[in-house]
């Protein structure tokens, strides 16, 4: 008599990375559509004409700022259980939807340091991102996935570059022109899809 084969389909550790590098990433990059970090990414562009140095510029800035929100989030995960933090990213990304669909501005009269392009638009960034949705939406990532940090902080870094890259490449072009009302709906609707998502697990 042959003894039924159990088969125990627990995630390859290289999917799990796949996993967290995915949500991390279309998380912040959505969640980016429309802030004020990607207004002053407009600024930043229409005022010094070179996206090299303020495109790294928003790399080294998001990199050390998400390190410290991912890291606030394991901090917080030592005091939650595994079923609690599940329905905390679904309470963020429900509450995040929400908070898409407030339009962000970024005040006309602040002002830029004009220690040059690359230094200017690093301490801009890096203070702009401070208490922000895709801040937030770090800190509850690096909670839920404390096992793997530093995924965390390269997808929602490679999220904020692609959010804000093309808009410092076309700089030129009046942020009047994007229909940023129908991309934020889009935005919220995609946000809720993920709250619905991670209450099943998916």
């Amino acid at each position: 008599m042959r003894l039924p084969v159990v088969s125990l389909n627990f995630p390859r550790p290289e999917e799990h990375v796949v996993s967290v590098l995915a949500i991390s990433i279309t998380s912040v990059a959505l969640a980016e559509i429309g802030d004020k970090t990607q207004l002053l990414s407009l600024l930043l562009a229409s005022r010094y004409r070179k996206p090299i140095p303020i495109i790294l510029a928003i790399f080294f800035a998001t990199i050390a700022n998400h390190a410290l929100a991912a890291w606030l989030g394991v901090v917080v995960a030592d005091y939650l259980t595994p079923e609690v933090l599940k329905w905390v990213l679904v309470v963020s990304f429900v509450v995040m939807a929400g908070w898409i669909l407030i339009p962000d501005k970024l005040d006309d009269d602040e002002e830029i340091s004009n220690r040059g392009p690359f230094v200017a638009s690093f301490i801009a960034f890096f203070i702009a991102e401070i208490g922000d949705k895709t801040q937030v939406a770090t800190t509850m990532l690096g909670a839920k996935y404390s096992d793997a940090l530093m995924w965390v902080v390269l997808g929602t870094t490679i999220g904020m570059l692609l959010a804000n890259v093309p808009v410092v490449l076309i700089g030129k072009l009046s942020a009047d022109r994007m229909p940023l009302g129908l991309i934020r709906k889009i935005t919220a609707a995609l946000f809720f899809g993920l709250a619905v998502a991670a209450a099943f697990g998916m």
